[in-house]
């Protein structure tokens, strides 16, 4: 088995990349990719990106709470990430009297710098391929489930061995769809502070409407900065804490970028998925995908006239917003490229090819795989169809994932109800400061609307039953009459029901108007659809690890590389312009004129702040600028995804040249298939987020901490 596994793998990458293609595990770099790397500019070795013996470029990149990428500038611990990664923390951190958001904040020492609770980052200690250990141990004769339980058995014996006698933590993960394990040894700091933020006017400038789009003129960034014991190691956060000293930080490059030039991205990509089959794909764009946009639609009209309406709904909901908004934009553009791709005549097409070549493999090996596959997916398509509509237009109801807090009051144990009791006070608090309850109402009458409209009637919940019976289907007399009578809408009701709260006082909560409507779907879900899917997706997981290991077989010249899945990845391309449709021609950069042309006070996305124009008009650039000009923002043909948000986009010397934090709209399709004629990452220039810091906010302080290279 261990001859069979180094064989196959040694095959895999037997050939040089030759595209941008690709999301490459860095521990493999010096094996498969380092020549094609250095070929394209790179003036490192493959030890300078990554090393198990010395300081390398990995040690100055963190996973940035729980989906985002930051990059290590100082010695003191200083993190740039992007303004939409930090977003959150800082609409957390602001009120009225207070609001960072518009005003941008700025802390002028390190003790004005504000914690924040529940914010973490992640180091990579080092990465091991731990394959030959698991697979030694699988065998075909076994059913799926015993294969994912010995899988499970031997990866918690792998992780706690490399925790032993350590504070560290540790995962083991799939690639390949399951075909090769790595283990990852992690540490992780807890006490993170805030340390600056532009307004929004910048950090967020064009909104929505600029969002997945080129040209761009965001200056998409934030600061923290970690703290750590005496000892410098990890530690809860305490006043006296100190800045951590990392292994290795970044040098900051202001020389700029030039068309062609070298380009990599390092990073922490969340997911991609580019080998799926066509039936996969046609289900996700033409079904799914449609569906979630429909919803998430209705609800950004909801948001956004509330959000017009008052500055303070502004603020309670600017996180919302833009976590709903994201990703309803980009299904769009993916769905556009896919079909601009003819994608699924593509998958189509090759498909055909390797059934020709599995009809006649070592014994009909693989001859089956895309005809279960296609059964799968006809059986899977009502389930997620059910789910998609219930995880996108309820479960992401404030009203319903509130209520689904409470649940635990009916199983804890006595000598842990006060500790219950008080982590659901904190938890109301916290829910309550962000929360407008008329706002609220009309996304839950629209969304319980839609989700009777859109599945199949006996898929219905009970709730239904007595919106029936007792509304005639009235949906807005039955939110109405659930907002009258829900005292979990309420703020003062909850914390009185807490304070008063005993055993006996479950029945009240279950009697709940909001309760019963969570109740009823999780009961549902539960009973009817759960394990079904579950069941499916174990099949769909065993056929996607199959019909890769086919694939693979069928094409054996082919250079693969692994989806991505949370885990450090490199990928490498060069600065390039590019043709989004006939007559149309995109620059590689874009300049403080643009930001200057798009400026209306009439609009909250594109209000470009008074000081901002006192700097253009002056050509205040610093030694930021060049030629009276500032550039802003950049693009190249680096592969990236979700995770890679924050992520260093660094030059040939590995200098830091950038901060990843979006890709264009023509070339979403990437997470699914790669275009390398339409597929370009955005990039912050790092020159524009040092202006922003040292000209504009004058934080030239944190500029001081910094390597430059000039």
């Amino acid at each position: 088995m261990k001859t069979l596994i180094a064989l196959f793998f040694t095959s895999l990458f037997a050939i040089s990349a030759n595209a941008d293609e690709g999301m490459w595990i860095p521990s493999l770099i010096h094996k498969y990719n380092i020549t094609d790397m250095q070929q394209k500019g790179l003036r490192l070795s493959a030890e300078d990106l990554y090393s198990i013996n010395h300081s390398s470029l990995k040690d100055a990149i963190v996973i940035f709470g729980r989906g985002c990428t930051a990059d290590l500038v100082s010695d003191q611990g200083l993190l740039l990430t992007n303004h939409h990664c930090g977003f959150g923390r800082v609409q957390a951190h602001s009120t009225i009297e207070h609001d960072y958001l518009t005003d941008g904040f700025w802390a002028m020492s390190k003790e004005e710098e504000l914690p924040n609770p529940g914010l973490t980052v992640t180091f990579l200690v080092y990465m091991e391929d731990v394959t030959d250990r698991i697979m030694g141990e699988i065998n075909d004769q076994m059913t799926e489930k015993e294969r994912t339980e010995k899988i499970k058995e031997i990866s918690k014996t792998i992780i706690e061995e490399a925790t032993e006698d350590n504070h560290y933590e540790a995962v083991v993960k799939p690639v390949f769809q399951g075909n090769q394990y790595f283990l990852y040894v992690q540490e992780i700091y807890k006490d993170i502070r805030l340390v600056g933020a532009p307004p929004s006017a910048i950090g967020k400038f064009g909104g929505d409407t600029d969002n997945w789009m080129w040209p761009r003129h965001t200056g998409d960034f934030s600061v923290f900065r970690i703290y750590a014991n005496k000892d410098n190691e990890p530690a809860e956060y305490a006043e006296e804490n100190v800045p951590y000293e990392p292994k290795k930080h970044f040098t900051v490059s202001l020389k700029g970028v030039a068309e062609g030039d070298f380009t990599m991205v390092y990073g922490y990509p969340y997911t991609t998925t580019e080998y799926l089959p066509s039936y996969a794909v046609e289900l996700t764009t033409k079904v799914l995908y449609p569906e979630r946009i429909k919803i998430r639609q209705k609800k950004l009209d909801i948001i956004g006239a509330a959000m017009n309406s008052d500055p303070e709904i502004r603020i309670q909901y600017a996180s919302k917003q833009a976590g709903i908004s994201n990703a309803w934009k980009k299904w769009i553009g993916v769905i556009k490229g896919l079909d601009r791709l003819q994608a699924v005549q593509k998958k189509q097409d090759l498909e055909a090819d390797f059934q020709s070549w599995a009809d006649h493999y070592e014994d009909g090996k693989y001859k089956n795989t895309l005809s279960e596959y296609k059964q799968l997916i006809e059986n899977m398509q009502p389930l997620s169809y059910w789910t998609d509509y219930f995880f996108e237009a309820i479960w992401r109801m404030d009203i319903t994932r509130f209520a689904a807090r409470f649940r635990d009051l009916g199983d804890v144990d006595e000598d842990d109800l006060n500790e219950e009791l008080e982590k659901l006070k904190k938890r109301t608090s916290g829910f309550f400061k962000d929360y407008n309850q008329p706002t609220d109402k009309k996304i839950f009458i629209a969304m319980m609307q839609m989700f009777y409209e859109g599945v199949e009637k006996d898929r219905l919940p009970d709730i239904f039953e007595t919106i029936q019976k007792k509304f005639k289907n009235d949906f807005t007399a039955y939110g109405d009459w659930v907002y009258e009578k829900s005292f979990l809408v309420s703020e003062q009701q909850t914390m009185n029901f807490l304070d008063a709260y005993k055993p006996s006082k479950f029945k009240k909560l279950e009697k709940d108007p909001a309760y019963m409507v969570m109740n009823s779907f999780i009961k549902y879900y539960r009973a009817n659809i759960a394990g079904l899917i579950n069941e499916l997706r174990d099949t769909r997981d065993s056929l996607n690890r199959i019909y890769m290991a086919g694939l693979m077989d069928f094409q054996p010249e082919k250079l693969f590389y692994p989806d991505a899945n949370a885990t450090l990845r490199v990928t490498y391309g060069l600065v390039k312009d590019y043709l989004p449709r006939d007559a149309v021609q995109y620059d590689y950069q874009t300049t403080l004129e643009g930001i200057m042309q798009k400026d209306d006070p009439d609009i909250y996305d594109y209000d470009v702040p008074d000081r901002l124009k006192e700097l253009y008009q002056s050509k205040a650039y610093g030694r930021y600028g060049k030629d009276d000009r500032m550039n802003v923002c950049f693009i190249a043909t680096n592969h990236t995804t979700g995770g890679n948000s924050g992520s260093p986009v660094l030059n040939a010397d590995g200098h830091l040249i950038g901060l990843n934090f979006d890709r264009d709209w023509e070339g979403t399709m990437s997470d699914i298939m790669y275009d390398p004629e339409m597929c370009r990452n955005i990039s912050l220039d790092i020159r524009y987020c040092l202006f922003i810091i040292d000209e504009f906010a004058g934080a030239g302080h944190l500029v001081d901490e910094m390597t430059i290279a000039e």
